[in-house]
């Protein structure tokens, strides 16, 4: 399951590099069904991960990572509030919400990696 997480959560990351490229080069809110798709992506990764780490019990290193996640998806919920509301998105947060999720998914593949 953690692994599953783990290839979900990339591909919400390919997903958030596309928007943050738009975001800062083109300088305009990501096409909204990229946004949905990678909320839905990383919500359902998010959700595996939780059960993995509640079902198989979490090391240190799972228990951080999914904290870590939670704070990003926590981050993504605000975007996703001025995303509905027409507004450009705060370029602080979106940079904070990217670095906490990569670390996170830095922290998740070390879980990964420890548990295989």
């Amino acid at each position: 399951m953690l692994i599953i997480a783990a290839v979900l959560f990339a591909i919400a990351a390919i997903g958030g590099a596309a928007m943050a490229y738009v975001h800062f080069k083109q300088d305009k809110n990501p096409p909204i069904p990229l946004a949905v798709l990678h909320g839905l992506l990383a919500a359902t990764a998010l959700v595996i991960l939780i059960l993995a780490v509640v079902q198989l019990g979490a090391t240190t290193v799972t228990a951080w990572a999914t904290g870590l996640f939670v704070v990003a998806a926590l981050g993504g919920f605000f975007l996703v509030s001025y995303h509905v509301r027409g507004r450009r998105l705060p370029s602080p947060v979106v940079v904070i919400h990217a670095l906490v999720a990569v670390v996170a998914f830095l922290l998740l593949v070390v879980g990964v990696a420890s548990v295989a």
